[in-house]
């Protein structure tokens, strides 16, 4: 199983990016796929996730109506767009994929939100 994230980057207070994470070697598929953030000095924390077979989603509340999770079912890709960031979303974003009680996670990809 293999997930590769990438998209981060920095970005001024207010601007947008857009994550993105490729799945790969699930033989059965996942049931779930989103990102976590991990801030310095602070615990890992669920930021979205989207359902794979119904597509239904979850945002953590500080970050709804400004990120949106999106997922392609055909290329095992899930897509964050992330706007009108804040400098308190500067974090390690790290996918994660749930299949069953098993977590996979990919490798973080920074995101600095900074003037």
């Amino acid at each position: 199983v293999l997930l590769q994230a990438s998209g981060g980057g920095l970005v001024q207070p207010g601007g947008s990016l857009i994550l993105s994470c490729a799945a790969s070697g699930f033989t059965l598929g996942y049931d779930a796929i989103g990102w976590f953030r991990e801030a310095p000095g602070k615990e890992r924390e669920g930021v979205s996730c989207i359902n794979r077979r119904d597509g239904s989603t979850y945002y953590r509340n500080s970050v709804k109506g400004r990120f949106t999770i999106s997922g392609d079912n055909g290329k095992n890709t899930v897509y964050l767009r992330m706007n009108n960031l804040k400098p308190e979303g500067t974090a390690v974003y790290y996918c994660n994929a749930r299949d069953g009680p098993i977590d996979y996670w990919g490798k973080g990809t920074l995101v600095t939100v900074s003037s």
